[in-house]
Formats: C-alpha cells, sequence, structure tokens
C-alpha cells in the first residue's frame, strides 16, 4: 500500500506502483444483488442451471459494470491519504473488459499512479492505472485508468 499525508504529495509518486488488494470473491449472491440494483438480468449473469449447459466453464459470470464497481472499495487497500477532507470518484478513461469473472472467482486490484494534476480548492486530480486480476488467470477481467478527486 502507498501512504501519503495529503493529495499533493501524490505527484511525488507518479509512475509509481501502489501494489494491490486482498482477494474478493465474487458469488453468486454478489452478482444478483448487483442484477437486482441495476436491472440487468441477463441470463449469463443469473441462471445457474443454464450457464451450466451453455457457458464456458459452466457458469454464469459477473457483470462488467460489477467488476468495475469494486475499484473503489479495493482501491482503498492500495492508496491512503492520511490527510483528505474528501475524496471524489471523477470517472473512468478506457475501460476494457478483457476477461470473464466466473462466479465463485476471486479478484483483487492492482494500481499505479499514473497522473496527478492540480484542481482548484486545494486539491488533485489523479489518473490511476487499475487492473482487476482474478485469480489463476493470467489475463485480467478488467483494465481501465480511473479518476478520482482528492481534497486537502
Amino acid at each position: 500500500m502507498l501512504t501519503v499525508e495529503t493529495p499533493q504529495d501524490l505527484k511525488k509518486h507518479v509512475g509509481e506502483d501502489c501494489g494491490v488488494s486482498e482477494w474478493v470473491t465474487v458469488d453468486q449472491e454478489m452478482i444478483d444483488k448487483f442484477a437486482d440494483a441495476t436491472g440487468d438480468h441477463q441470463w449469463i449473469h443469473v441462471d445457474v442451471e443454464r450457464a451450466k449447459k451453455e457457458m464456458p466453464g459452466g457458469k454464469t459470470i459477473a457483470h462488467g459494470f460489477l467488476t468495475l464497481s469494486l475499484v473503489p472499495m479495493l482501491s482503498a487497500q492500495t492508496l491512503e491519504i492520511r490527510k483528505r477532507s474528501r475524496g471524489i470518484n471523477y470517472g473512468t478513461n478506457k475501460i476494457r473488459f478483457t476477461n470473464m469473472v466466473p462466479a465463485g472467482s476471486r479478484v483483487r486490484l492492482r494500481q499505479k499512479i499514473k497522473e496527478v494534476n492540480d484542481i482548484a480548492g486545494d486539491g488533485v486530480q489523479l489518473i490511476a492505472e487499475v487492473s482487476m486480476e482474478i485469480e489463476g488467470q493470467e489475463r485480467p477481467a478488467m483494465v481501465a485508468e480511473f479518476i478520482s478527486l482528492s481534497y486537502a
């Protein structure tokens, strides 16, 4: 984990790897709850019996956006800003869902600081390169540039 005192201190760490988060299991219950929250009940995500017959590996898969939604939670395990009044998710660049996450898989986040820019209000805009790794898989589930704002 990379730990800094203030958002401005992030500028000293551009290009550095923040490390990886703990593993989190993406089980069918998590997938079903995400489907309910978003209204995306496509069978590849929620129909366990059909997936056994028709999906590679015989399992349902997590929504790509479920994978993306884990970034803020897991990012907190790789980067700490001690003296920060608030942080805001600002968006993403270049999201790619590069591999399926079968139900029951464990994933973790790898984060690297790509760019840090000053913004009004004594804050910075952080652009981080993130990759959601799947245990036992060479290719990650997702790669993206995740943008956040942090204020002192």
